[in-house]
């Protein structure tokens, strides 16, 4: 009889980071800038690599992909935030709401298996330095990259099936900023044990397996470093390192704190907050990052940079 008078849900509406609209003004000129940064740093960056035959190596190769993933991960909720910041009714249609979280999961998963790939390439780099080039060829490159991206495709398609089983008849007001799996489950008036289950599985074997790939990765690196003699090879191979070890650190230990907390401490407000962090700001922070703390980049830019006023 529930199923019977179930209205099916066409759109939904979107509550947003805050109500009152100068409040919406300021942070519409926020993210705007933020959305304005992330698209020119991390387009820039893969202009760089793509110019520079001195960033032509797998690091670098990693690298471009991340910005690019970063730019879609960042454009799959940035664009419809900003526009609502400036509209009375955030609506959002039910179809579009699916997209929206098919691309920022697809994305988010892409990041994440990401960071691992880059992890073990360092571990190649600095632990079999000789072996690196032929470890670490075009086509395994090629294939570690398509891996990531069938990884995120394959999570994405559970995240997908689960949620366009799930029936909104209450209410179809999603107390959040965009399209997320939490607050869609939250929203739900049917059983939403199965999918939970589902979906948790799939996040713990995606972000467990990275994470662990990463922990074995540095353990590595940790134990080789500490075994060379010379102090200026110990801190050139912990300088390759940082950049990387920054932009894991923020990204990973932003998603723990979102999906690996005890339900108890749940809090919309403070659930908003961190998807902010990973959703908008972290695509911004990953090419300043790298570029502020990178000789190789930076040395790039100052080339490009110059060639270009020289032009002039």
């Amino acid at each position: 009889m529930a199923v019977e008078n179930c209205t099916v849900v066409t759109d939904f509406i979107l509550v947003g980071l805050s109500g009152r609209r100068d409040v919406q003004q300021g942070l519409f000129v926020l993210f705007l800038l933020v959305y304005g940064i992330t698209m020119i740093a991390n387009l820039g960056m893969i202009l760089l690599i793509s110019m520079d035959p001195r960033l032509h190596t797998p690091m670098y190769y990693f690298l471009s992909n991340l910005s690019f993933c970063d730019v879609c991960y960042s454009s799959s909720v940035s664009p419809k935030m900003l526009a609502d910041f400036l509209s009375e009714q955030k609506k959002i249609a039910y179809n579009l709401c699916v997209v929206q979280m098919f691309f920022f999961v697809t994305f988010g998963d892409v990041d994440c298996v990401m960071l691992s790939v880059m992890a073990y390439d360092r571990y190649v780099a600095i632990c079999n330095p000789l072996l690196y080039t032929v470890t670490m060829s075009r086509r395994v490159c090629i294939q570690l990259m398509a891996t990531a991206y069938t990884i995120g495709l394959m999570d994405v398609t559970i995240y997908t099936y689960c949620t366009i089983q799930l029936s909104f008849c209450n209410s179809n007001i999603i107390n959040h900023f965009f399209c997320d799996v939490p607050p869609l489950l939250a929203l739900s008036t049917s059983d939403t044990t199965t999918s939970e289950i589902a979906l948790t599985i799939s996040c713990i074997c995606v972000v467990g397996s990275s994470v662990i790939t990463v922990l074995l990765s540095y353990s590595y690196i940790i134990t080789t470093i500490l075994r060379m003699k010379s102090a200026t090879g110990r801190r050139k191979a912990f300088s390759t390192c940082a950049s990387h070890l920054t932009a894991v650190a923020i990204f990973y230990g932003t998603v723990l704190f979102m999906y690996f907390r005890p339900s108890s401490s749940y809090s919309m407000g403070t659930d908003k907050v961190a998807s902010v962090f990973y959703a908008v700001v972290i695509p911004m922070l990953n090419p300043l990052i790298y570029s502020l703390r990178n000789k190789d980049v930076k040395g790039a830019l100052k080339k490009a940079v110059g060639t270009e006023l020289c032009t002039e």
